[in-house]
């Protein structure tokens, strides 16, 4: 994959097929456009507080965010997405934010009493969008946390969004993978999996269409949620507020490489795509969430597979 200044537009997500059921390729050189303008997002649940005092920090270092590569400069809009909410150390104040952004909610008509979140939805997509037009930002991240044993997982609606499957792919990438990321010129050789070894990732994929996507990051051309845990709400865990800074730093790191016109390798992403909602009794539920994130052997990770699939369908996509 490559970045380059024009492009047609039938390339912008590449052309892919299907191997079967559960596995993607692709068979040709997927040429995008550089990702100028990226937005960092935090807050959107005002009780998630890694995103919040991260976007805090960045705030503070906005300057230093701004940095320029090679005559080409990033531009990071670092937002904080749902400051009542935050204010109140409340998920939301009136509606849930993240359910705002379907392209029904985004341009029907706004009662007088219309919730907070409503209102705030519209100037979000005013500042990042509008969702769905070629002026929206080039991507959006989305910082989450939540309350189960998931390590860090990328959330997204597309299983065929190259930008977002090669920035998972690079915060993923083994020790063993330093010599290849000296070919790309890093300035940071340290990576993800390096400084923090023990953080389980996952990508998650819902199969929703772009009108009917509802959350934070469906307005840029591109996104994702991060969403990191385990984390009460309305606490910060020092261990995962560190996965969350490293993972966004490694995000922008990617997109400045990729700005450089560096030809990134393909490779294959597990991609777990949800399928419906099981409720568990809340007796197990209580009981499993005090259990710790083990990662299972290939051979254990299939079997385990199998009894994951009246919630989740993994697949393998091939970059």
């Amino acid at each position: 994959m490559k970045a380059w200044e024009r492009v047609e537009e039938g390339k912008r997500q590449g052309r892919g097929k299907r191997k079967g059921r559960d596995r993607m390729e692709v068979d040709e050189v997927v040429c995008l456009p550089r990702l100028p303008r990226v937005a960092v997002c935090g807050g959107t649940h005002g009780n998630e507080l890694s995103g919040v005092y991260l976007v805090r920090e960045m705030l503070k270092e906005e300057k230093k965010v701004m940095e320029k590569e090679e005559g080409e400069p990033l531009s990071v809009l670092i937002v904080l997405s749902n400051p009542r909410a935050m204010q109140q150390c409340r998920r939301y104040t009136d509606t849930d934010l993240n359910r705002c952004f379907t392209h029904a909610k985004l341009n029907g008509p706004i009662p007088d009493d219309a919730p907070y979140e409503i209102i705030r939805s519209r100037e979000l997509n005013a500042m990042l969008g509008p969702k769905g037009n070629p002026e929206a930002v080039d991507l959006v991240c989305d910082l989450h946390n939540t309350t189960a044993n998931m390590g860090l997982c990328f959330i997204a609606y597309s299983d065929c969004d190259w930008i977002c499957l090669h920035i998972f792919r690079y915060l993923q990438a083994s020790t063993n993978s330093s010599h290849s990321l000296k070919n790309l010129k890093l300035r940071v050789t340290c990576h993800f999996q390096k400084q923090m070894p023990d953080v389980p990732m996952r990508y998650i994929h819902f199969d929703i269409s772009n009108k009917e996507s509802y959350s934070l990051d469906s307005v840029g051309k591109h996104g994702f949620a991060m969403e990191i845990g385990p984390q009460p709400h309305g606490v910060v865990r020092s261990n995962i507020y560190t996965t969350m800074e490293v993972g966004v730093q490694h995000m922008l790191d990617w997109v400045r490489i990729f700005n450089s016109g560096t030809i990134f390798e393909g490779g294959c992403v597990d991609v777990f795509t949800l399928i419906k909602h099981i409720d568990f009794p809340e007796t197990a539920r209580l009981e499993t969430s005090q259990q710790p994130f083990i990662l299972k052997s290939r051979t254990e990770t299939s079997a385990c597979s199998t009894l994951k699939t009246h919630c989740s369908r993994p697949s393998q996509v091939k970059l």
